[in-house]
């Protein structure tokens, strides 16, 4: 028969064992979640990628780092650049990149997320400073572009795609942003007085062609003249001096248009 006071005597040491184990197991189990990967070291060697999902490690032996392959955005701070045509500019952009290589994310640069910012601000300096500034402020889909191959290319062994970098602003002195309003002011009045000169070019053509109508058509002519005569008669009494001949048809005119008040004629033989 057992002896109970034996038992007893050996029930703290089961305790502490099953705190011990209930304290390795907490510390050797791990959750990632779907948008996070583990990269574990097993006494400084590198094991490799786990998750997402439940995983395994030794405790005081291995440690992980949590790496975030979501997207992330990082604003580039207003750099003061100095354009190719000499013009200082303040100029932000924001850049979007994430992780597809955890392993490389780790392993391969120390802090991944600040890399990105001062390469994106370097880059951002030289792109700019190599292009003059009516390309900045009318390319910059161009620019975009370029900025987002140079920094995917170098943070690729970093195991980092940039998907897409994007300028925010492009900010002006305020004496080049005077100089650009006279600039467009003077644009306006040369178009301004292009068309007036176009329009004047078409008046004169289509003058030139009355002209010669008149020319090889001596009746109408005359017959505008006895109009412009009545158009006068219809704003007030003139007297107009005239060929006896003109008057007649004038009067005649004036008849035929319903003109009952017209101009006052003195005619010369």
């Amino acid at each position: 028969m057992a002896d109970p006071v034996g038992s007893l005597e050996y029930l703290p040491g089961i305790i502490l064992g099953l705190i011990i184990v209930i304290v390795f197991l907490s510390m050797s189990i791990k959750i990632v979640r779907e948008y996070e990967r583990a990269v574990i070291f097993r006494l400084g060697r590198l094991l490799g990628a786990k998750g997402p999902g439940i995983f395994f490690i030794i405790p005081f032996v291995d440690n992980f780092i949590k790496v975030d392959l979501r997207l992330t955005t990082v604003d580039v701070p207003e750099q003061q650049i100095i354009t190719k045509d000499n013009v200082t500019v303040g100029v932000d952009a924001v850049v979007y990149y994430r992780v597809f290589d955890p392993v490389l994310a780790v392993t391969k640069v120390e802090d991944y997320n600040y890399a990105v910012m001062m390469m994106a601000q370097t880059t951002l300096r030289d792109i700019v400073g190599q292009v003059e500034l009516d390309e900045l402020l009318t390319r910059r889909e161009d620019i975009n572009k370029r900025l987002q191959a140079i920094l995917d290319e170098v943070t690729d062994p970093w195991g980092i795609k940039v998907t897409a970098v994007t300028l925010k602003q492009v900010r002006l002195p305020e004496s080049m942003l005077r100089a650009m309003a006279k600039q467009a002011e003077a644009e306006r009045w040369r178009r301004a007085k292009v068309i007036e000169a176009e329009g004047e070019r078409q008046a004169s053509k289509i003058l030139a062609e009355a002209a010669k109508f008149y020319e090889e058509h001596p009746a109408a002519l005359r017959l505008r003249e006895l109009q412009t005569l009545i158009e006068i008669a219809k704003e007030k009494n003139m007297v107009v001096i005239a060929p006896s001949s003109l008057g007649r048809d004038l009067e005649a005119l004036g008849v035929a248009l319903g003109v009952t008040r017209g101009p006052k004629l003195r005619t010369t033989e």
